[in-house]
């Protein structure tokens, strides 16, 4: 059984705008299925095609099952059977030997950064880098799931 523990957050802006990542890719990602019991999501990482099955979130927890797929048929399935999409371009930076996943969201979500971190435990205890904010692992509406249906562009409305 595959469990995925994170924690995430939202960026500072302006601090952002100062860091140097340690690499980037563009992402584009649409749901097969969002359901509070569980997602199924393809996605395109640059050249490489996804398609991952999560469980129900609990605490910061949750079943994931990730396998990687030919990028034809990820963009296939895309195409063909999913309607609402995310792009964003993930910047990867290692912060005090701590991996930290960095979203930049483009189109309906453009305006939100987001800074995942995965864990090993629930109580595992990582350095909060200057340019993280405020704490979202609890807030559904910034489940990448979510954003795929009500945009952060939308919220204000």
């Amino acid at each position: 059984m595959a469990t995925e523990i994170e924690h995430k957050y939202l960026v500072n802006k302006d601090i952002w705008k100062t860091i140097i990542p340690d690499k980037q890719v563009e992402i584009q990602q649409a749901y097969l299925l969002t359901d509070p019991e569980k997602t199924i999501r393809i996605r395109t990482k640059g050249k490489t095609g996804f398609i991952t099955i999560k469980g129900k979130t609990v605490g910061a927890s949750r079943l994931e099952y990730e396998y990687e797929i030919p990028l034809a048929e990820a963009n296939e399935l895309i195409n063909q059977f999913c309607s609402n999409r995310i792009e964003k371009i993930r910047h990867v930076v290692i912060h005090e030997n701590n991996t930290w996943e960095v979203d930049v969201f483009k189109g309906l979500n453009e305006g939100l950064i987001v800074a995942e971190i995965e864990l090993t435990s629930e109580d595992q205890k990582y350095p909060i880098p200057n340019w993280v904010d405020k704490n979202v692992t609890d807030d559904p509406r910034y489940a990448n799931s979510n954003l795929a249906i009500k945009p952060f562009k939308t919220w204000l409305s």
